[in-house]
């Protein structure tokens, strides 16, 4: 399991704070698209969230990412993750920008910062964002 289960209520704040991240690269760019959502529902369950609270989670995210003004506590959750988790949630925050196949300086501008609140390298986050990018140009 990704993370301990100390009470299922925890857990479901870590997954919460998670989907509020994902969220907000999701809405950025003012167009949170179906294709982002499935998108964020996968990437939560991939990481450990049971599938029948997925819907719960993300309206908790939903309603944590529109009452917050910053990204620092969501990125907390993030910034503790084993490195293989955080990779993935990287690359799936990727996913979302280009999930309509080009990336805004609003998206780019949250990635960058991204790298720096959750000490990824710059040579590693090029790398993922290339990944990425050639997944959608197919």
């Amino acid at each position: 399991m990704f993370f301990e289960k100390k009470s299922d209520k925890n857990v479901n704040n870590h997954f919460v704070k998670v989907a509020a991240l994902l969220i907000h690269a999701a809405k950025i760019d003012e167009n949170y698209s179906n294709k982002e959502a499935k998108i964020i529902k996968q990437t939560l369950i991939n990481i450990g969230a049971e599938n029948e609270d997925v819907n719960e989670i993300l309206e908790k995210g939903k309603k944590i990412e529109e009452d917050s003004n910053q990204i620092l506590d969501f990125t907390k959750e993030v910034k503790n993750m084993d490195n293989s988790k955080k990779i993935e949630i990287v690359e799936n925050l990727w996913r979302i920008i280009y999930s309509n196949n080009e990336a805004d300086i609003y998206e780019t501008s949250l990635m960058r910062k991204l790298a720096g609140l959750l000490y990824i390298d710059s040579d590693i986050m090029g790398n993922i964002k290339t990944k990425i990018q050639k997944e959608y140009s197919k």
